[in-house]
């Protein structure tokens, strides 16, 4: 089974539950299969968890007292424990979950005219330590279970207001919290299935996004297995500049990570890759860097998407001046490139873009050079 997050010890057995949660379609009929179940008590339990936010088996009907007696036994649905929530001036949620040993990570929810995003995290903190992001000066502590990252999505479903028109919040769902997600690719993908069936959310893939800073080998099976949005954290447009900003570029240069997206993008028909640029002063926002971005993404199925830098503790960064933005943005398109700019969300509870640090311990920091075969392939 894909998930052993949440599991605790039974007063009357030495076999630990087993958390639904964080349970695919697959993995329950596996599970029933050995109850000597049908399959299709797989599809009736995700639906009592995700769509109808059963908290208890007894809530759960149309299954046997039996087998609910079963479940009791072997089983539990356990989210993560929520240590605070906090709202912005202009209606971003942000979440603190418990992650054991002190430690935490953050969720934050974007309402917008027509959309709610969910922004979730995979890993407890970051290895990669970008230069300009809060959760890679924190250091990096463990990936998150499957459970943990389908538990942000579940408590915000089950906490935010229902939309106008009936429907829940939450409409798409972004792996740019917390941690590099492909560095966390089993159990990523797990979630990702989880949040895709129809037998729990639903999303659409192009309404789901992973967010990745270019572990080029993950690029690639992720397109083979799940083939949800890419977004592609670039922040330069040369190697020399990125091997400084983003440093898994030293393993994976832009060229590599570039074919790497336009063969992702080939595998389904009307597929853009986002592309991600952080906006710093004086570093990466020149004209000059327009141009050269423009020349690696012209003609190709790509979109960038501008961010201006949200400063936190401990950082030198600057954010580029607004007239800089609307330049480099206007430079972009006029070589043919699409290009937005994003609206800072959450800054006055440090739930903006780059400034996710939770509570991290940080167990191992992976620098270029060391564990590389462990960043390309976990």
């Amino acid at each position: 089974m894909s998930d052993q997050a949440g599991k605790t010890i039974s007063e009357n057995s030495a076999e630990p539950l087993i958390n639904l949660l964080g349970q695919t379609e697959e993995d329950l009929q596996n599970f029933f299969s050995g109850l000597g179940e049908k399959p299709f008590r797989a599809r009736q339990v995700m639906q009592w968890i995700h769509q109808r936010n059963a908290r208890q088996f007894d809530e759960m009907t149309d299954l046997s007292k039996s087998l609910r007696t079963e479940l009791h036994r072997l089983a539990t649905v356990e989210l993560p424990e929520v240590i605070s929530e906090q709202r912005s001036a202009d209606g971003t949620v942000k979440w603190l979950f418990e992650s054991g040993g002190g430690q935490a990570v953050e969720t934050v929810f974007i309402p917008e005219p027509g959309r709610g995003t969910l922004c979730i995290s995979s890993q407890v903190g970051c290895a990669l330590d970008c230069a300009f992001c809060a959760t890679g000066a924190q250091g990096f502590n463990r990936n998150l279970k499957v459970a943990e990252i389908v538990g942000q999505v579940t408590h915000a479903n089950r906490h935010l207001p229902l939309r106008p028109n009936g429907e829940p919040a939450i409409t798409n769902v972004v792996f740019m919290g917390m941690g590099e997600p492909l560095a966390n690719f089993r159990n990523v993908l797990s979630a990702l299935n989880i949040l895709l069936s129809d037998y729990a959310y639903g999303l659409s893939r192009r309404r789901v996004t992973v967010s990745t800073s270019g572990i080029v080998p993950q690029i690639e099976k992720l397109g083979d297995a799940c083939n949800v949005s890419l977004a592609v954290s670039l922040h330069a447009p040369n190697d020399e500049l990125r091997d400084r900003l983003v440093p898994i570029n030293r393993l994976h240069p832009i060229a590599d990570l570039l074919d790497a997206s336009w063969r992702y993008a080939a595998k389904r028909a009307n597929r853009f890759i986002t592309f991600e640029y952080v906006m710093l002063r004086d570093v990466n926002d020149t004209i000059e860097h327009a141009d050269q971005l423009a020349g690696l993404l012209r003609n190709r199925p790509a979109k960038v998407n501008l961010i201006p830098f949200n400063p936190f503790a401990g950082n030198d960064y600057e954010r580029s001046r607004s007239e800089t933005i609307e330049r480099f943005q206007n430079r972009l398109r006029h070589h043919g490139v699409v290009s937005t700019t994003r609206r800072t969300r959450g800054d006055d509870i440090d739930a903006a873009c780059g400034q996710l640090a939770g509570k991290v311990r940080d167990r191992v920091r992976v620098r270029l050079g060391d564990k590389r075969q462990r960043i390309a392939t976990a």
